[in-house]
Parts: structure tokens; sequence; C-alpha cells
């Protein structure tokens, strides 16, 4: 009996092997369609398992104002092109990364962004164009499937990714799962409310994070500092429209005062939140994507010192916190096609 049952576990053994052989071995031939929809361009490229980037292409996202129908046939059109370049290999389908874009319902809603106000079934008109399967979400939970296939989370159950861009979006992923919800629209931290009565949110509130901890927040940030300092600084001829975030990190790198203290307090604010983010998800890791994050030091630090100050104790000292490894990629392209190499292998 013991011998029988010592065979059927190595045959078990021996299968699962020739299996895991075989599908890396098809996985070679095979390609998915990563696309990034921002509020500027529309961002394509062909990836493979490993995340190698086999082409790319864009397209103008408003070029055509509020025309879907229009865009929907840019966009297939640049990937059938894109396609066609590319001899000898399957697309298994197509991830899509938008903003406010639902993974549940394949429909982006009304995004700021965006020149479509009403919800726009983008899934199902592209996959009608292009005659292969696609799967949306939000930009930032691309990212963080970006991160969990490619990047620094592969090994991990349990981690948050941050995508420090124009707002702050972030992608929750709680024992190998992302965090979506009844609704789809879970894991919203950028909307949680860190001061009261504070600034004025783009989604109607007071307070929320993105306005502190975001390229926008940061801005407003050195406006204050500047409004309130008689410190020399790079920015005083500088219009509020005319300052970039990457101005800002340029700065702080030349040791521009406020520069500094615009990058403390946004890492001050951004830990007390992700210290209370800490106590419902238990990560192993936070890992922070897009342009703020390229300040290495002066955004980790403070970052790092306010969550652990404000750390439930039996968290402390725990929890990493981590630049993405997907950052000097096409990171967005990337995410988004790890979210159709995800579903694909759901399949097989």
């Amino acid at each position: 009996m013991i011998f029988e049952n010592q065979k059927k576990i190595l045959s078990l053994f021996l299968y699962s092997i020739f299996k895991l052989i075989i599908n890396s071995d098809m996985d070679i031939n095979k390609l998915a369609v990563g696309v990034d929809i921002g509020g500027t361009n529309t961002i394509f490229g062909l990836v493979d398992r490993d995340g190698n980037l086999y082409g790319e292409g864009s397209i103008l996202t408003c070029k055509h104002g509020s025309n879907l129908g229009m865009y929907l046939e840019d966009l297939a059109n640049g990937i059938k092109s894109l396609i066609e370049s590319i001899e000898d290999k399957e697309i298994v389908g197509i991830g899509i990364g938008a903003p406010n874009a639902n993974y549940y319902t394949g429909t982006i809603n009304k995004s700021a962004n965006l020149p479509w106000k009403e919800p726009v079934y983008l899934q199902k008109e592209l996959m009608q164009r292009l005659g292969m399967p696609a799967i949306i979400t939000n930009d930032a939970n691309a990212a963080a499937i970006g991160e969990m296939i490619y990047g620094g989370a592969r090994g991990m159950r349990d981690f948050i990714v941050i995508t420090l861009g124009t707002g702050l979006g972030s992608g929750i992923v709680v024992n190998g799962e992302l965090v979506y919800g009844h609704d789809g629209f879970a894991g919203e931290l950028g909307h949680v409310v860190v001061t009261e009565n504070g600034r004025e949110c783009g989604c109607g509130r007071l307070g929320c994070l993105e306005t502190y901890a975001s390229a926008t927040g940061i801005k407003r940030t050195v406006f204050k500092l500047m409004a309130d300092s008689i410190h020399n600084s790079s920015f005083k001829d500088n219009s509020f429209n005319n300052l970039t975030a990457k101005m800002i990190t340029d700065a702080v790198n030349e040791q521009d005062p406020l520069a500094i203290e615009a990058y403390r307090y946004t890492g001050e604010i951004l830990g007390k939140a992700l210290a209370n983010a800490v106590t419902v998800t238990s990560p192993e890791a936070i890992f922070l994507f897009g342009g703020l994050a390229k300040a290495g030091p002066y955004i980790f630090e403070p970052t790092q010192k306010s969550m652990e100050e404000n750390m439930l104790f039996s968290f402390k000292n725990k929890i990493k916190l981590l630049p993405s490894q997907i950052h000097d990629k096409n990171a967005a392209v990337l995410g988004a096609s790890a979210l159709a190499w995800q579903e694909y292998e759901k399949k097989i």
C-alpha cells in the first residue's frame, strides 16, 4: 500500500513537472497586448511572459474629443499593425489599464482625466474590433499585477502598490489576489481623508490623501511653503501651471530647502496613511511606484519614519517599504500586459 502511494505521488510530481515544461515551451511563442490609457496618450505594446517588450505604439487619447468610436478605431488599427509586425507569435489576450476602470463591468466610469463622461464599455468594444479576449482594470491595479508578475513582488502573497502620479492610486493584493470589493472599486487609498477640512479634492471631498501625496499634491505643498517662507528657492519664478513634480524632484537632488521640506511633509502624511492601511491588510511589503518615488531617500525616509511612528505595535519594523522594480521599463504597459497573462493562466 505504501509503495502504491509513493508511485502515485511520484506520478503526480512528474506530471506537474511535465505540464510546467510544456506550458513554458508554449509561452515562448505567445505574447500579450498591454494598453495603458492616459489623459494625453494611450500607449500599447506586446509583452512576453518574462516582461520583454517586443514592440510598442501610441495614439493621442483626446484626438477625437469624446468620439469613442473614432478613438477605438485608431487604437484597434494601431494594435493590429503592431501584431502584424511580429511573426510567428500568438496573442493570448489584451490587458487594459485606465483611470476609473472597473474589472467586473469592463467599463471606464467618468474619469476626470479622460474625455468620455458617460460609462464606456471599452473592454467589450475592443474585443469586438480585435476578436480576442480583453480584460480591464484601473491603472493602479494593473501596476500591482505587473509588480507581482514581473517585479519585486514575485513570490509575495500580500502586498500593496502605491502609484504616485498625477493622483494617488493603489493596488492591494491579499492571498495572491487583487482586492476589488463587491463593486470593483475597492482599494482607493488616494481618497482616504487624512486632514479634516483639508485641501479640496477632485472627488468633491476635503483632505484626501492624493491632495497631499501626488504630483499635484506636492506642487500645492511647494506653493504653500513659498507663501510661508523667505528662503530662496529655484521655484520662486515659476507659476503653478509651469511647475512640475519632476522639477521638484530635480531640485531636491540639488538640495533646494523648499523641495526637501516639501518631500518631508509629503512623506509624513503618506506614512500615516500607510500605517493605517497596514492594520487592515497586513502586507509583507508596500511598493512605491511613479514619478515621486524617483526622489529616492527624500520620499522613502520620511515615509518610512512616519509609517513606523504611527504603526500599531504588532506591525512595527515588519513591513518593507520598497521602490517598484518595474520603474525603469515601460511600467504601465507591462502592468496592463500582466493582467492579460494572469487571465490567460487562470484558464490553462
